[in-house]
């Protein structure tokens, strides 16, 4: 392996100290002509490539961007992260991202070590409180953006989505097949997006004069849907929801999928949609109506948000509401 060659090199090569090596690239002014021509000729000569990361921490910047998503094995905080990588790339900056994994510590683990490698601005999918989630950071001067995410008073900018108006569409939608018998599967109260998702969803089959049951499990995986699927599918079939409201499509995978095998149809016994419309929904085994986030474009302009306070830092907050759509497929209407 051929070894780095460091500043070291070069200053021993040019018999001069480290020091004068770095004033040399870094403040040329502040040295004579003869000593920048050496070093120019010994860096030269060995091939010396100053680190992009050591020249910005020495210009009192990292060019990273930091953030924390909720569950990266979901393919929505995938997307997320995608986007805001793009606008991060356009503006010559990277995105150091970590996962909660639904988890608060593990995300107040992962601001404490954005700050610590000294990112520029932060991204938070906030699992937790926004306000705690974002206070130590912000204490330090570094701005954050919430993405998926919003706060009721105004101190941060966000880009969101709004959850209330998806839940609404699914489900009229549930409702306009004549199903009666809704069930909304969610994960723990403590994410407000999916207490939206559910209120909203609420509000709908309330003024039909019918109540929405609801299930809330500790994860959202397909595993655990198939879990929940295949309880569903034991029950009564007088006692069994005739929809099912997930609250992404990874659940509902998990629970097509369990129905499925335990002889239950979808749709005909039990209509089953998802939230996020990710890549998969379209090649599931019963292809899943869902609710659309722009996913990539909700982190671009979360990027875009957080690169406006980086380079000032007294822009005033905006909150960016994405609006939803229902893409309808089998899992509601049948082939």
């Amino acid at each position: 392996m051929t070894k780095r060659v460091g500043i070291r090199d070069v200053a021993e090569h040019a018999g001069v100290s480290i020091a004068s090596v770095s004033n040399a690239l870094n403040r040329p002014e502040q040295v004579s002509d003869a000593l920048r021509q050496r070093v120019t000729a010994s860096v030269a000569t060995l091939g010396y490539a100053p680190m992009p990361a050591a020249r910005q921490l020495r210009a009192g910047r990292s060019g990273l961007i930091g953030m924390t998503v909720i569950n990266i094995s979901n393919p929505f905080f995938g997307s997320l992260i995608a986007g805001a990588e793009d606008a991060a790339s356009r503006a010559g900056m990277r995105v150091l991202a970590g996962n909660s994994d639904d988890d608060a510590a593990q995300e107040r683990d992962h601001l404490g070590l954005f700050e610590s490698v000294q990112v520029e601005g932060a991204l938070v999918a906030p699992f937790s409180d926004p306000h705690a989630a974002a206070a130590r950071l912000r204490g330090r001067g570094i701005p954050v953006v919430l993405v998926d995410g919003i706060d009721a008073g105004g101190q941060l900018a966000s880009a969101s989505f709004d959850n209330v108006a998806g839940g609404t569409l699914v489900a009229e939608h549930l409702l306009a097949l004549g199903r009666r018998r809704l069930l909304f599967l969610g994960s723990r109260d403590e994410l407000p997006q999916v207490r939206d998702r559910a209120e909203g969803a609420r509000r709908v089959v309330r003024s039909a004069g019918l109540d929405l049951a609801a299930t809330r499990l500790p994860r959202t995986d397909p595993l655990s849907g198939a879990e929940f699927g295949a309880q569903v599918a034991g029950w009564d079939p007088r006692d069994r929801p005739d929809a099912i409201f997930c609250s992404n499509d990874h659940l509902a995978m998990g629970v097509v999928r369990a129905l499925l095998d335990g002889g239950v149809r979808v749709p005909e016994d039990v209509a089953v949609v998802g939230y996020d419309d990710t890549p998969l929904a379209t090649v599931a085994a019963v292809p899943l109506t869902s609710v659309r986030q722009p996913a990539v474009e909700m982190g671009r302009r979360a990027g875009e948000l957080l690169l406006e306070r980086i380079r000032d830092p007294r822009v005033a907050p905006e909150a960016i509401v994405f609006p939803p759509a229902l893409e309808v497929r089998a899992s509601t209407v049948g082939a």
